[in-house]
């Protein structure tokens, strides 16, 4: 192979993680095809060279592709890529793996949701926050302190929301807390537990994690309809629900933003009936093409709203921190509750991530990360369109982490197909996961970890992978459908 250039594989040394990135650019152009099965790769040396970067980084890298065996290679010979399957989706029914195949890990697959690209990451700079409170953590900051989280971050959260996302609290009204689920459990919890009523109101469709936290805190789970404006309270059968649980701002799973009708509606209706409503902002800060809507709770004049937020997808999971912010009313007993629970946050993660907001680190990070995200998810939108448009409805876009589409077809089999296409690399979820009630079939794509010079190639396979199975399924079928 001739000497290879910069260009067929670019790196951002400013990102870090070089060995990451070489790694993950290699895995990305062979599974689009754009480096074919069996063809020579450069040598360590010859590569390291064009990258400028250490051998041991391209070794490093190597290593990996081909342990997970994307490369393959002999003593004294050159490495090459592997021969992968990628024979199309059969039309049977249950999905099964071809001789001597796998899927690949879990944490190696495509166009997943809910995952954020960890690779962006502002490593250097977060470790130089991490360090610096680690060194010069102040005495009553290292007891028991507030279960609740220190001032310093509760504070640096109310000034940050009220600047990004018009909400109004006191640093008083915030709990912090390690996860979103954990909010959902600790106020789900309480409530139930303290009011007769049982009954809980969910989005349908909507997040399957709010109502099985829902479910084991006691609640009678009830679906209300949410369309292109929202969740649609006038449609609600049966009984007044003590909670209500939505995503108002960027509708999960379908991307709807609530309208502001529909939100007077359902604050004017909690109110009426006594119910909490817990207004999850589910990757609301990534909007593309217009500025966010502002939260539910900056509305809410009855002191209805408790509002959950999370740093994992704005900045990483592994942080563990998120929040809830309640209303005066439900303060005491929301701390007390906590404190229970014992559900706490690393003081040293608290602390670095108050400076991190204070100085003005995590609006870069999101204007940076919003521009990226903005252009992958065209690109995304496009290739669906181009190459499964005739399969898929494709949705807007707008914003957020994942793209919801449909099958055009009433009668695909979202689970089946879904299950399918994780032998192959690509990690879509099935809409038909989200519902209660009778479901629209169709598949949730992730949009954070796609590369926009190489996700065509993903969706074209994708695209054909799709097809075949379409074809099959209607060959199978006594009369094709409508």
């Amino acid at each position: 192979m001739s000497a290879p250039s910069s260009t067929w594989l670019p790196i951002e040394r400013a990102a870090g993680d070089l060995e990451g990135q070489i790694y993950r650019a290699m895995r990305d152009r062979i599974l689009s095809g754009h480096t074919a099965a069996g063809q020579r790769l450069p040598s360590t040396r010859a590569l390291a060279a064009s990258l400028g970067v250490a051998r041991s980084t391209i070794v490093n890298a190597y290593e990996r592709l081909k342990a997970e065996g994307y490369l393959e290679s002999t003593a004294g010979a050159a490495s090459r890529v592997a021969l992968l399957s990628m024979s199309p989706i059969g039309g049977g029914r249950t999905p099964s793996l071809p001789p001597s195949a796998a899927p690949p890990p879990a944490n190696e697959m495509l166009l997943e949701p809910g995952v954020p690209d960890l690779s962006d990451f502002p490593h250097a700079v977060w470790a130089r926050y991490l360090a610096s409170r680690a060194r010069a953590l102040r005495i009553h900051d290292l007891g028991y302190g507030d279960a609740c989280g220190i001032h310093d971050l509760r504070e640096a959260i109310v000034q940050h929301l009220a600047a990004t996302r018009g909400v109004a609290a006191l640093p008083e009204q915030v709990l912090i807390v390690p996860s979103t689920r954990v909010a959902i459990d600790l106020l789900a919890s309480f409530r139930l537990r303290t009011h007769g009523n049982d009954i809980a109101w969910v989005e349908e469709p909507g997040y399957p994690a709010a109502k099985s936290l829902l479910r084991a805190a006691g609640a009678r789970v009830v679906p209300v309809p949410c369309d292109e404006s929202g969740i649609d309270v006038s449609r609600a059968e049966g009984p007044k629900p003590r909670l209500i649980y939505v995503t108002p701002s960027h509708q999960y799973p379908t991307g709807a933003t609530m309208s502001l009708q529909r939100r007077l509606a359902l604050l004017e209706m909690a109110h009426a009936c006594g119910a909490l409503v817990l207004e999850d902002d589910y990757d609301s800060d990534f909007q593309y093409g217009s500025r966010p809507i502002a939260a539910l709770q900056g509305i809410d004049r009855h002191d209805v709203v408790a509002y959950l937020g999370t740093f994992s997808k704005i900045l990483a999971p592994g942080l563990r921190v998120a929040y809830v912010i309640v209303p005066f009313w439900l303060v005491a007993d929301a701390s007390s509750a906590l404190r229970m629970r014992g559900a706490a946050v690393s003081i040293h993660i608290q602390a670095a991530l108050a400076d991190f907001i204070r100085d003005g680190r995590l609006r870069v990070h999101l204007r940076q990360m919003n521009a990226k995200y903005a252009e992958r998810m065209m690109a995304t939108v496009q290739a669906l369109t181009r190459h499964c448009g005739s399969i898929l409805e494709v949705g807007s876009g707008s914003g957020g982490l994942q793209l919801a589409t449909w099958f055009r077809d009433a009668a695909a089999e979202d689970e089946t197909i879904a299950a399918a296409l994780r032998l192959h690399g690509l990690a879509p979820q099935s809409m038909s996961r989200f519902h209660l009630n009778a479901p629209r079939p169709g598949l949730l794509f992730g949009i954070a970890r796609v590369a926009p010079d190489g996700i065509d190639g993903v969706i074209s396979k994708l695209g054909r992978l799709l097809t075949e199975h379409h074809r099959g399924s209607a060959g199978g079928r006594s009369r094709p459908a409508r």
